[in-house]
Formats: C-alpha cells, sequence, structure tokens
C-alpha cells in the first residue's frame, strides 16, 4: 500500500504545528523516525494525543511501576479499564477512580458530568452492572468569586448524570484551599459487580474480525481534549471551552443495558470504551494489546455534523461511545441488540495482521501509522526531582488559651468539616434501593443483590495539607485513612484505585511531591496488603505557574462477608461506654502540625503532618474488624481531621445524643484536637468494656474508656460545653448559607 496518499503538500507539518500539538522538537524528531517520512495532520493529531501526558503517563509511568499490584484476591490490576478484585462466590467488584480536572474548571457542569460518564463506562466495559458512583472534590477558598459558581456546576453535573443513569452516589469527599483556586479537583469513581466468568478485557484477536463501532454519534466536543488535560492554565484557558465534552446520561444508561445484554452473549472478543484521545486511544490500545493491524473506513463513522473530516473523527472526545470486536457472523445479532435499545451500531472496520492503523476516507488512505511502535515508544521521561524539605515543628503559642467548646463549634463549621448534606441531597444514593450505609460515615455500605448476604464498602480519601508538608507520609496517610475508614464500618479492605492530582512535573519539586507520594502509597499498600488495581495520573495542575497542593486521591473497596454487622458512626443510645483504641498509650492525642485546629483557630498551616505507624495502624484495624464482626460495637468512627474531640461530636450529631468525655489531667488542645494517626472511638455495652480491654492488650494495641453516651451535650471533665443542637446547627448551616450567596 503506497503512504504517498496520506501525504500532500498542502499539510506540509511546521513548527508551529508541532507546538500547536504539544509536541516537543525531540518527540517530533522521534515521531519522523517511527513514520519515516513526515506525517500528515491526521497522523500528528494521533501522535499529539497518544503521546500527551494524559494518555502515555510519559512523566509517571516509571514510579507507578513501583506500586504493589497484586495480591490473590486481585484479578486483574492496572492496564485494562478498571480493575478487578474477587469478594468471593464467584462475585467480583470492578472499580476505578479518574479526573476530569481541567474540563470542570472550563465548563463546571459539562466537566463534572462527562467524568462521572467516563467512568461508569471503564467499568461497564469490563462487564460489570455499576453499582455506585463516588467523588472527590476540591475548590479554590470560599472568598474566591469562581468558588461558588464551580461547586453549583459540578454538583448540578455530576448528580445530573448520575441520578438520569440511575447509579446511586453514595458517598465522596470535598475540601476547600486557596491552593485549588485558579485549578479545581473533580475525580470520579465507579464501582461496578460482575461474575467471576464473565470479564470482558481490550485485547483485540482474530484476523478478519469485524471492528464495531456502538453509541452516539461522532461530533466535534472534546477534539484535544487530551491535550488540554496535559498543560497548565493560563488567562487564555476560558477560551478552550470547545474542548469540553457534552454528555447525555440518558444515552448512556441505553449503552449501559445493551451492552450487558450483548455481554450476555458469545460475541464479544475485546471491547473498549472511547474515552480520551476517542477513537484514536480505544483502536490504538486494542490493536496494540491484541498484537493485531486495523483497518479503519473514517467514512462509515456515524457522523452528529456536517463536513466533519478525518482529523476530527479520530480525535473527537463525544461521549457514551464504544468499541467492539465480534466474532465472525455474530454482526446481525449485535446490531439487532443495539437497534432494539436505539443506538447507533456501525462496522467501521477489520482487524488484520499488519501491525499498522490504515485509516481510509472514501477509498482513500488518509492515515498509515505502524501500532506498536507508536505505542510501545511513547515518550518515558525519568524527571529531575527534588526531596520536599522537612517541615520545622509548628507554632503553637495562643493554643494554651483557646476555648475548647468555642473551638469545636468553629471546626465543626468550618468549609473542610461542615457537613456536606447541601451536595449529596442533590445526588439520588438510594437509587437501587441497595444503600444501607448513606453518605456523612466513614464509608458508604451497599448490599449486593447477587450475593445475599454480602456487601461492599467503599470511600474516598487525601489530605493534601499533610502530602505538601510530607509527600510520604501524607501519601501513607491517604492509604492508611482509605483503609481504617473501610475498617470502621466492619469491611475487610481488599485495593485501592489512586487518582495523582500534582502541578507541571517538569519542575523537580513538583515531580518530588509525586515521587514522595508514590513512596508513601507503597509503603502502606505493602504493610496492609492493599494493593493498587486501578488509577489516573493528573498532571499539570497549575494556573499561571501555581500549583494546586499536591493530592494523591485513594478510591478503596472493602468487602463485607455479612452486611447486617456493618456499625455506623451514630451513638446509638444512653449509658454506653466510649473506648479510644489506637495511638500513644500515654495520651489521647498530641499531633497539631497541620492539622486543622492549628489552621482554623489559630490561622497557621505549619509543621510536619502526623507519622504514620503501619504496624499499628494494621494490628489496630485488624482489631477494630473482628470486634465490630463479633457484634461487640455499636458504633465505630476513626479519628481524623479534629482528633478526638471532632470524632466524637461527628458521632453524638450522627445519633442526636450528647457525651461525657473523662480524660486524665487537663485536657489541652493537643490531646483533644490532635490528630494523631491509627485511631478509632468506638462505643459498647459498658458490660463488654473489659472483654474489649482484655482483647487489645492481647493483640498489643492501646485501649482505655474515656467517656459515656447520654445527654444533650458534649462535657469534658465535668466542664459542660456545646449541645448536640448547637453543634449540628453550625455542622449544618456553612454550606447552605454559602451557596444562598
Amino acid at each position: 500500500m503506497s503512504t504517498a496518499a496520506t501525504t500532500t503538500p498542502s499539510s506540509a507539518i511546521t513548527p508551529e504545528i508541532v507546538a500547536e500539538h504539544g509536541l516537543t522538537p525531540d518527540e517530533y524528531k522521534k515521531v519522523l523516525e517511527i513514520m519515516g517520512r513526515e506525517p500528515n495532520i491526521v497522523e500528528l493529531g494521533i501522535f499529539s494525543v497518544m503521546w500527551s501526558e494524559h494518555c502515555s503517563y510519559k512523566s509517571s509511568k516509571k514510579w507507578l511501576k513501583t506500586l504493589p499490584t497484586k495480591a490473590p484476591w486481585v484479578i486483574q490490576g492496572p492496564g485494562e479499564n478498571a480493575g478487578v478484585v474477587d469478594i468471593g462466590e464467584g462475585m467480583t467488584a470492578i472499580f476505578k477512580m479518574e479526573s476530569h480536572n481541567h474540563p470542570s474548571f472550563i465548563e463546571p457542569y459539562q466537566g463534572a458530568a462527562t467524568g462521572v460518564g467516563g467512568i461508569l463506562r471503564d467499568v461497564f466495559t469490563m462487564g460489570a452492572r455499576p453499582v455506585a458512583n463516588l467523588n472527590a472534590l476540591r475548590f479554590g477558598e470560599p472568598s474566591d468569586p469562581k468558588t461558588r459558581h464551580l461547586i453549583s456546576g459540578v454538583v448540578a453535573g455530576i448528580g445530573g448524570y448520575g441520578n438520569c443513569v440511575g447509579v446511586p452516589t453514595v458517598g465522596g469527599e470535598v475540601n476547600f484551599h486557596a491552593g485549588f483556586n485558579g485549578n479545581i479537583l473533580v475525580n470520579a469513581m465507579t464501582v461496578g459487580v460482575a461474575p467471576k466468568d464473565r470479564i470482558f478485557y481490550s485485547a483485540a484477536a482474530g484476523l478478519g474480525n469485524s471492528v464495531v463501532y456502538v453509541g452516539s454519534k461522532t461530533g466535534r466536543d472534546g477534539i484535544h481534549g487530551a491535550t488540554m488535560a496535559s498543560a497548565e492554565f493560563t488567562a487564555e484557558s476560558e477560551d478552550k471551552r470547545p474542548t469540553v465534552q457534552v454528555g447525555d446520561p440518558f444515552t448512556e444508561k441505553l449503552l449501559i443495558e445493551a451492552c450487558l445484554e450483548l455481554m450476555a452473549t458469545d460475541a464479544i472478543v475485546a471491547i473498549q470504551d472511547m474515552g480520551a484521545a476517542g477513537l484514536t486511544s480505544s483502536s490504538f490500545e486494542m490493536a496494540s494489546k491484541g498484537g493485531m493491524g486495523v483497518e479503519l473506513a473514517l467514512d462509515s463513522v456515524p457522523m452528529r455534523e456536517a463536513g466533519m473530516t478525518p482529523y476530527e473523527l479520530m480525535l473527537s472526545e463525544s461521549q457514551e461511545r464504544m468499541l467492539i470486536v465480534l466474532e465472525p457472523g455474530k454482526e446481525e445479532m449485535a446490531k439487532a441488540i443495539f437497534d432494539k435499545w436505539e443506538l447507533d451500531f456501525a462496522v467501521i472496520g477489520t482487524l488484520t495482521d499488519t501491525g499498522r492503523m490504515v485509516l481510509t476516507w472514501d477509498g482513500e488512505v488518509v492515515g498509515d501509522l505502524p501500532i506498536d511502535p507508536l505505542a510501545e515508544a511513547s515518550p518515558e521521561y525519568d524527571r529531575p526531582w527534588e526531596p520536599t524539605p522537612k517541615a520545622a515543628d509548628p507554632d503553637l503559642s495562643g493554643a494554651e488559651s483557646v476555648s475548647w467548646s468555642k473551638a469545636l463549634i468553629q471546626l465543626v463549621g468550618c468549609p473542610d468539616m461542615a457537613s456536606r448534606r447541601w451536595i449529596w441531597e442533590q445526588y439520588d444514593h438510594l437509587v437501587m434501593g441497595n444503600t444501607l450505609q448513606r453518605p456523612g460515615g466513614d464509608s458508604a455500605v451497599i448490599r449486593l443483590d447477587d450475593a445475599p448476604g454480602k456487601g461492599l464498602a467503599m470511600t474516598t480519601d487525601c489530605t493534601p495539607r499533610y502530602v505538601k508538608a510530607d509527600p510520604v507520609e501524607g501519601g501513607k496517610q491517604a492509604v492508611a485513612e482509605a483503609w481504617r475508614n473501610l475498617t470502621a464500618v466492619g469491611a475487610r479492605p481488599l485495593a485501592i484505585t489512586d487518582n495523582m492530582n500534582f502541578g507541571n512535573p517538569e519542575k523537580p519539586l513538583i515531580m518530588g511531591q509525586f515521587v514522595g507520594a508514590c513512596q508513601g502509597i507503597s509503603e502502606a499498600c505493602l504493610a496492609l496488603e492493599f494493593p493498587v488495581v486501578s488509577g489516573n495520573v493528573s498532571l499539570y495542575n497549575e494556573t499561571n505557574g501555581q500549583a494546586i497542593p499536591p493530592t494523591p486521591a485513594i478510591g478503596a473497596v472493602g468487602v463485607l462477608d455479612d452486611v447486617d454487622s456493618s456499625v455506623s458512626i451514630a451513638f446509638k443510645g444512653e449509658g454506653e461506654t466510649l473506648v479510644l483504641l489506637g495511638g500513644a498509650a500515654e495520651s489521647e492525642g498530641s499531633w497539631l502540625g497541620q492539622s486543622l485546629f492549628l489552621r482554623e483557630i489559630l490561622g497557621r498551616e505549619e509543621g510536619p503532618p502526623p507519622p504514620v505507624d503501619l504496624a499499628a495502624e494494621r494490628a489496630t484495624g485488624d482489631l477494630v474488624r473482628s470486634l465490630i464482626g463479633e457484634g461487640l460495637l455499636s458504633a465505630c468512627h476513626d479519628l481524623s481531621d479534629g482528633g478526638l474531640l471532632a470524632a466524637a461530636a461527628e458521632m453524638a450529631m450522627a445519633g442526636s445524643l450528647g457525651c461525657t468525655l473523662t480524660l486524665d489531667g487537663t485536657p489541652d488542645a493537643a490531646r483533644l484536637f490532635g490528630e494523631d494517626q491509627g485511631r478509632y472511638l468506638l462505643t459498647c455495652a459498658p458490660e463488654t468494656v473489659e472483654v474489649l480491654l482484655s482483647r487489645a492488650k492481647a493483640a498489643g494495641v492501646t485501649a482505655r474508656p474515656v467517656g459515656v453516651t447520654g445527654g444533650e451535650t458534649l462535657v469534658v471533665n465535668g466542664e459542660t460545653g456545646p449541645s448536640v443542637a448547637d453543634l449540628a446547627n453550625a455542622h449544618e448551616g456553612w454550606l447552605p448559607t454559602f451557596m444562598a450567596g
């Protein structure tokens, strides 16, 4: 086949065109080596998106390879559309988290909505019915003029898409910080369930097999979305709205049902959703994984707009589209299914043994590229990096004069601790009827229709201020907190998905944050037997040179063999004993560096974050799960932001019941609000306390009774503090008041 048809004089590639496509001069030199000639504009566009940071992970893959990804229960780790873990009884959980940060800042509703749509497709592509969505959101400071608009649009987009598709949004997290003023983070996670023997993969196979396009028609939305997501923001970024995709959740719902119906047959060889870089990435990934070549007739692609070009068709990121390789002779049967669901179905190509991607338009070759050299030769950079300097001890002056009662009211009503009810009430968190623990606790819990008695717990976690101060400890802590949140509801932690949100990796200090976070995540995953099975990297989260706080968000899934044994954070009744489990033996808390108390009450962001003792974390968590499984606890809450007193307040508000804490000596700010890691606050019947303390001693875990439930207020060592009603007013009031303007 002649390659002359692929290049014409009018398509001469200039250095300016190369730069506009995000390729460096050295990268373009590599393109010329691979092609053996100058590419045309279609081929250049394909290299551009395939070698973008967003698609190739060229700055991060060296370090991602160091993460632990295996365990006996892991069926599929990183490298597929989503991770797969065995949950017993012939069933699997399939899950992943992914970012849609840049699009959501530019066009918050559609950016967030299509982020949800994309992660749903990653999961049902593997054969799973999605059963839950979560999200991890980071916004700028409330005083920033864009914050209210961005929250409103992002929340409406998540709710609008998830609610229409009919998948409950059951959990997540929201932070506010000035570091996100110019670049918010929108990370979306989906969890699905599939039979162990019905998992679908993306590697193309079968010489001559049909390549089929299904779903929505292709339009011009989202062209260069992957390239845009691989660059810093500037003052002109508002002009990039055309690179943001537009979603249609009703079509997505039809696509889920049609795909699952087809998956119930034996027709599918391989299946891949069209996410970042659309038809380009999906076709290249399928062919490369299967060692095949592909011929695509681009004029056969269903088009939404007139006059579309091959370049636009290959780079469009229009939503709700899939690429499928079918068994021979199954085309008509498959078409009938998609016709029934009123979705487009078109045979657009065939598999070859050439190892090349050949694109035609009206019978003329418009692109001819080698698949493996392009995919395998994508750049891999070992970027220079510098470790984050160790933080000096914080200035705690003024802490001794703070009223704990006033500080507690201020903390539970501050932006980072205030109730998210205004947000999650816009999400349908009960659709499908299986949500057992709703948003607001440590983890969401859902029951499984296909495995009676079993349940899944899920959470998202990260504390960016910890990671910024010490990326290694902050990375450890993000994993450990996710592990604790699953443990606190009684679930056995299985695996994590990570969403690595960082600034410009070409800056050594930023790259050092990424490297350190990977080191911390790896240490924690190994110690806790909590492998990474999927994930996403989002770099260049900067505006005019100002990077976001490093945010390696962790999504985690655990299994409950008896879903009825799960506990929540709410106090259940009067007269129960409060027990503090874990941490140092001599005090309730001590660590105020990088604490919410230090920031919100004393106005300082200083010091190192609390260290994470992974061996103690493991011993304490294993004990907590066994106590919950034996029915010995009535409530459980892990300690994080705000320490012991904030945890007690959250449990009191959840149960509409006060408590009295009795601590040795004078309870200072560090003991009440310190954020020492690896701790849980439990409630149990008084007659159970000795059993609990004995079990803790045998496990080498510190444990001490610290109070009793009852009354309408919080009391500490005889000093009456705020009522539960006053705490709840502060906690529930901030976000609705802020959003009302």
